[in-house]
This record gives structure tokens, C-alpha cells and sequence, in this order.
């Protein structure tokens, strides 16, 4: 596991102008946000899981309510999505339990004070999918947001996928 600082865990104390010693920001030390980082990426693999196991219950708990994920790299290059879903159709795939698998391979999170961006490259299995298209992999880039306490997970865009494999062995990081 990967865990990246943002620019904020660099913000020192600083004078305000006119010489005030008050601080004008709050001092972040890289192990605060090496911390907050570890803790979204578990959250993350959390998700993945209640995904696999089809928890509706977790997952309304979990995902905000302008929750949107966006399907295909199309959009990288100028083209429309593949597919877009917003809460209520994403919450339609958790209740019906379509992934098998969800593993991420490759996870890593930028710190943004109460704003986390992750990134990385999961590994997923859709038994009703057709043959050849079960196996699939994706890069990927998800924004969560610290709401009263606790973090949410605010959006999910592909960057780069879904590419197919006939099993796990021809989707999987080669070692």
C-alpha cells in the first residue's frame, strides 16, 4: 500500500500580515496526513468489499447522496462515457451483487485536508458479464470527503480501462 502526502502537510505556522505571531494556518504534519491517507484506503478496500458481498445497508452508510461513478476511459479523450451512474444506479448493482471480486492491486491517496483523491488499479470479476469479459481490470481515480466525522465516498471515474482477460492470471500486475 501506497500512502502519498499532499501539499498541505507542508503548511507551516505563518504570521499573518501586519506581524500578527497568530497562526494563519494549522500546522499539518506528514504523519497526520500519512494517517488520514492509510485510513481512506482502508475505507476504500471496505467499500470494495460491501460491494462483493452486496451490503446495501453499509453502503447507504458510505456513499454520499450526489454520489456519481463514470464507467470507460471515452471521456479521457473527448468521447461520451461509456456509463454513468448516479447513487440510485450504483446501489442497484451493490443490492444485486454482480462482482465477485473487487482487489485493488495497486492504491494510493493525495490528502487534501477533509478531501481525499485516490487512485490506482483494482482487479474485478462479473460472473453475468459474457465470456471474456468476466475478468477485467481498471485504473481508476475516487474522491471522498470527511462529513461529520466521518468519510464518505463522494465520486469514481475510470481513467484508463476496463481491459479484459479470459481469467485473473491474464488481468493481474505481472510479477
Amino acid at each position: 500500500m501506497v500512502v502519498l502526502a499532499g501539499a498541505a502537510a507542508a503548511v507551516a505556522q505563518t504570521p499573518r500580515p501586519g506581524g500578527s505571531s497568530a497562526p494563519r494556518h494549522q500546522s499539518v504534519t506528514p504523519a497526520d496526513q500519512a494517517a488520514e491517507g492509510t485510513a481512506v484506503l482502508a475505507f476504500e478496500r471496505e467499500i470494495a468489499a460491501a460491494v462483493v458481498r452486496g451490503d446495501v445497508a453499509y453502503m447507504e452508510k458510505a456513499i454520499a447522496p450526489d454520489f456519481v461513478m463514470v464507467h470507460g476511459d471515452g471521456w479521457t479523450h473527448g468521447d461520451p462515457p461509456t456509463l454513468v451512474d448516479d447513487r440510485a444506479a450504483f446501489m442497484k448493482r451493490v443490492s444485486g451483487k454482480i462482482y465477485d471480486v473487487h482487489d485493488y492491486d495497486v492504491q494510493a491517496a493525495e490528502m487534501h485536508g477533509d478531501v481525499a483523491v485516490t487512485y490506482g488499479r483494482y482487479v474485478g470479476y462479473i460472473p453475468s458479464s459474457p465470456p471474456g469479459r468476466r475478468w477485467f481490470y481498471v485504473w481508476y481515480q475516487k474522491v471522498y470527503a470527511k462529513r461529520s466525522g466521518r468519510w464518505i465516498y463522494l465520486s469514481h471515474r475510470t481513467v484508463d480501462g476496463a481491459h479484459y482477460g479470459n481469467d485473473r492470471q491474464s488481468v493481474s500486475l505481472a510479477e
